[in-house]
């Protein structure tokens, strides 16, 4: 679809991916609604986007459907239509084993992942129905193919979203609206912090040798690539394209082999 004079909304508009998707499609002449839980960090985006009257700041629990509902009311009101959909927030949980993870931990990671999206999609779609061209991108996870120990109920929301996703693009054909699902492997993001999560003593040395990182900027041009395109499915980074041939070939080898190299973060 075309980006210059379209209207989109950006959750997780606030820092990594998202922020750096809400600059390219501002950079691209597109009008973007920016969706953080975080008011200060929408303020940083904007700051980074200078004097940008095409974007609007909405800061917003996506786990607040009522709230989400108003938000894009809010947006149509702001920019007179909406085109698209980019749903990037997204929460990681606490590193421990799932006999470990509490209850209130699962549900907090599977309301923002999964809930979110779903909350998001359904007040929009309405409205994307409307237009002549439209899209909405949804960012699973390599995580949402291969599991990763100590991310289980991450992993669990993000498949959701996958299957989420790949339904409704198969709802969607014949439609104006285009739907693409992203799986990223691992982004040099603040994914960590933002979500409460410690790394514990594992090092930023020991991440980048444990798993190549693909920047934030390249993984939100591959987003915005894949929206133009109306591309089905992106794969970003080396990581997760090697691993989803592998775990397509091999399941139980493809586990095995992330869950030793993963096996410190659990203290193996």
């Amino acid at each position: 679809m075309r980006i210059q004079g379209k209207v989109f909304i950006v959750t997780g508009g606030g820092s990594g991916i998202g922020r750096e998707v809400v600059l390219g499609l501002l950079m691209k002449g597109a009008r973007v609604a920016a969706v953080d839980l975080r008011a200060e960090a929408l303020e940083q985006t904007a700051a980074l986007a200078g004097q940008v009257e095409r974007l609007s700041l909405h800061p917003l629990d996506v786990t607040d459907r009522s709230g989400v509902e108003a938000m894009v009311e809010e947006v149509i009101a702001a920019h007179g239509q909406l085109d698209g959909l980019l749903n990037v927030a997204g929460t990681i949980q606490q590193f421990v084993p799932i006999l470990d993870l509490s209850y209130e931990e699962i549900e907090r990671v599977m309301n923002v992942n999964f809930w979110g999206v779903v909350n998001t999609t359904k007040a929009a779609l309405p409205h994307l129905l409307e237009r002549p061209e439209a899209g909405i991108v949804n960012v699973s996870s390599m995580g949402g193919f291969t599991p990763v120990p100590g991310q289980s109920a991450y992993g669990a929301s993000k498949a959701a979203v996958k299957l989420f996703t790949e339904g409704l693009y198969a709802e969607m054909r014949g439609t104006s609206v285009g739907v693409t699902v992203v799986f990223p492997g691992a982004i040099a993001t603040e994914i960590s912090t933002n979500s409460g999560v410690s790394m514990g003593e594992r090092t930023k040395d020991q991440d980048s040798g444990a798993m190549p990182t693909t920047s934030a900027p390249d993984a939100a041009a591959a987003i915005i690539d894949g929206l133009e395109k109306g591309t089905y499915r992106i794969l970003i980074g080396k990581d997760a394209r090697a691993l989803d041939a592998l775990s397509r070939m091999s399941p139980r080898r493809a586990t095995e082999m992330i869950a030793k190299k993963m096996a410190d973060l659990l203290g193996r």
